[in-house]
């Protein structure tokens, strides 16, 4: 029975998959998400909704245009795809629950993010102020976490990176964290406290360091490329959401603290 509510949330993280794909290319061009319908980019056709099934369809077209040929972007699956797996993987961690729909919003708004990111190099006001707001509305009217927590975690979200971008710029010279990074980890406190922004964000520079010094070793990057950080807070995230409880009660008993 699990696992087959586990493929219905599999199937609904398809179908809102579909509209982050949208949110992701219209957001940074100022357009609507809401109008005109779902077009191809270089001819301008509209898309028959038999052409717009998530996953399938892209098979089926063989990844182009029915009506120009022109490519489909690889991330229009792959953002389906994740979403599907995302949805389906945090009902399985969470359960039925109040939980689970404060969940879900934190992890569609990460894919988001981190695709818009890992494009443009930005992070947008647009998603992660609003992100912020339905969070704290959410852990506050869900139960989740005390206004208290959720004061705590947006200011830990905030206080670590500003520390992080003042420190960067006063030993290198230069910005080293971007404001909408803060913004975002503002956003991830409200849905998970103080702890959960700590943890996600060791866990993001955690793997940001990994990244550098495998891109580095392999020569596909220099000490001075720019890598969006972004994507890196949604992983630290993702990571607390998945195993942050078992991986902070390890290292508490491994240092005898608990």
């Amino acid at each position: 029975m699990i696992i087959m509510v586990a493929f219905l949330f599999f199937g609904i993280g398809l179908l809102f998959g579909s509209f982050l794909n949208v949110c992701i290319y219209r957001l940074p061009r100022g357009e609507s998400i809401v109008w005109p319908a779902s077009h191809c980019p270089v001819c301008l056709t509209p898309i028959k909704p038999y052409d717009n099934i998530p996953l399938l369809s892209f098979l089926w077209l063989h990844g182009r245009c029915r009506k120009c040929q022109a490519k489909i972007n690889w991330r229009y699956p792959l953002v389906e795809l994740l979403t599907g797996l995302f949805f389906g993987a945090i009902f399985l961690k969470s359960g039925l629950n109040l939980e689970l729909i404060a969940l879900l919003m934190l992890a569609a708004l990460l894919i988001v993010i981190t695709f818009i990111d890992l494009e443009y190099q930005l992070i947008l006001n647009k998603v992660t102020i609003p992100g912020l707001v339905i969070g704290a509305a959410l852990s506050w009217q869900l139960h989740l976490l005390t206004l208290t927590q959720i004061l705590y975690g947006l200011l830990m979200g905030t206080g670590i990176l500003i520390i992080i971008a003042l420190l960067g710029k006063g030993l290198f010279g230069k910005e080293s964290m971007g404001m909408g990074d803060v913004k975002m980890a503002a956003m991830i406190g409200v849905f998970v406290g103080a702890k959960g922004i700590i943890f996600s964000l060791f866990f993001g520079f955690l793997i940001a360091g990994l990244f550098s010094f495998a891109g580095m070793a392999l020569k596909k990057l220099q000490r001075t490329s720019y890598i969006p950080f972004g994507p890196f807070i949604a992983s630290g995230t993702l990571v607390y959401l998945f195993w942050g409880e078992q991986i902070i009660g390890w290292y508490l008993r491994t240092m005898g603290l608990k």
